[in-house]
């Protein structure tokens, strides 16, 4: 006899706290994929978990029936491993530390975000370089990994479509830093795209979603849990998202910024953060017996170059000009450049991160509905990082927009030196990139 389920039971009941059954979960998640719950209550749904939160169980059953409402790819390879980034602002380590990876001997089946919230996304950056293919059917997309070792494209209607859906709700209904959500969300596409090894970079800070450190880890830990019940290999690593990651907001800025990295010019904890992620890839794909030597590894890839080349490849391989390595004339750069000059002298304080990101948004960067449109050549370049001295009239940052930008660029210029970017007359602490290790 087919079990009979209410909608508005199953809503009621998570907003009571009441654990939900696997059967109602699937259920629901199969109801919302074939148009039978519409939005209004998955987002009612979204809500109560955001609030009531998920036990162990009905955890499962949500990243289950996400995985399964798709197709999967499953490799046997060992030396398949992917890396995951919870975003943040200037987060563009994705580009350096895959080809890095990979020019080590990793398969990486990298299936990438758009822009979400406040945060860029690496798919938009990617496409910033003219002819990069970030789709393609699942077949090719596997043959591509076992031949060429290293392939990123977006999430297609293919693999885990519930989340497709449902991440798309979740940035408009402001449910975005809940913990389940976020894990099932993450390895239901992981799982999908047939990594056995995930490294998971989650940002804590201002310019994340997670904000509090307890929550990164507590994060952390549910990742790690649901890889192991999939018997996959899982790490994690916490870094601070309190101020840009490297100089460079923006997609084409952030491309000529890994692209710089990658040539050994890039800023130090861009790249710092960069080779760690890589050597725990390297050491989950079995080709690094410790995760130190993962990391020795990762460095002498980047400093040889054939990192560089592997990323020159991947263009090549999905339909890129792959050119703009040696010429970022070929990328889409606003030709105006406006200076924000430092009111004060004294020493960097704070960045106002997720104001940046939203100030990005807001000059056409990044998306403030999902229809929008990106404009790839705009974007923030940053000349100073908290701790750094700073004189009156220097650089704080540039700004790089157009022509008929120019009457809220001056808007902005004040807000960047009155609220985003504190100067401090006393003496200020770097931040160190990577805050902690979760995992082996």
């Amino acid at each position: 006899m087919t079990q009979v389920f209410s909608t508005y039971e199953i809503i009621d009941k998570k907003k009571r706290a009441q654990d939900l059954s696997t059967e109602e979960i699937k259920w629901f998640i199969d109801g919302y994929l074939k148009k039978t719950i519409p939005d209004y209550q998955m987002s009612a749904f979204l809500m109560a978990v955001y609030f009531q939160g998920m036990s162990v169980t009905e955890l499962a059953a949500l990243t289950d029936s996400m995985l399964y409402s798709g197709k999967t790819i499953n490799f046997t390879d060992p030396t398949v491993v992917d890396k995951h980034s919870t975003g943040g602002i200037g987060d563009k380590a994705s580009f350096i530390l895959a080809p890095i990876a990979a020019a080590a001997g990793v398969k990486i089946p990298m299936v990438a975000g758009r822009s979400l919230g406040f945060t860029g996304g690496t798919i938009d950056k990617i496409e910033a370089i003219k002819g990069f293919k970030t789709q393609m059917p699942l077949d090719e997309f596997k043959n591509m990994v076992t031949k060429r070792g290293l392939v990123l494209i977006g999430q297609t209607e293919e693999i885990a479509p519930a989340d497709k859906l449902i991440y798309a709700l979740r940035d408009v209904t402001a449910t975005i830093d809940s913990i389940p959500l976020i894990t099932a969300s993450i390895m239901s596409k992981k799982l999908a795209e047939g990594a056995r090894g995930i490294v998971m970079d989650i940002k804590v800070g201002h310019g994340a979603f997670m904000k509090k450190i307890k929550d990164a880890r507590a994060l952390a830990k549910s990742i790690i849990a649901t890889a192991k019940r999939f018997d996959r290999k899982c790490t994690a690593i916490i870094s601070d998202m309190n101020q840009p990651l490297g100089f460079a907001v923006g997609n084409s800025l952030e491309i000529i910024e890994s692209i710089e990295t990658l040539k050994g010019r890039g800023p130090a904890d861009l790249e710092l953060l960069s080779v760690e992620l890589a050597g725990q890839m390297i050491y989950l794909g079995g080709i690094a017996k410790t995760p130190a030597e993962g990391i020795k590894k990762a460095q002498a890839v980047l400093k040889s170059g054939k990192a560089l080349e592997k990323f020159r490849e991947m263009i090549k391989n999905q339909g890129g000009d792959e050119r703009v390595i040696g010429n970022y004339d070929l990328l889409p750069l606003a030709k105006v450049k406006t200076d924000v000059l430092s009111e004060k002298s004294g020493y960097v304080q704070s960045f106002e991160n997720q104001a940046i990101g939203q100030y990005l948004n807001e000059i056409g960067g990044g998306r403030k509905v999902k229809t929008d449109k990106i404009d790839f050549g705009v974007g923030f370049y940053f000349h100073k990082k908290v701790g750094d001295p700073v004189k009156k009239g220097e650089k704080l940052l540039t700004i790089y927009h157009n022509e008929n930008q120019k009457a809220q660029i001056q808007d902005l210029k004040k807000i960047f030196t009155k609220e985003i970017i504190k100067v401090s007359a006393k003496k200020v602490k770097a931040l160190k990139v990577i805050i902690e290790k979760i995992g082996k």
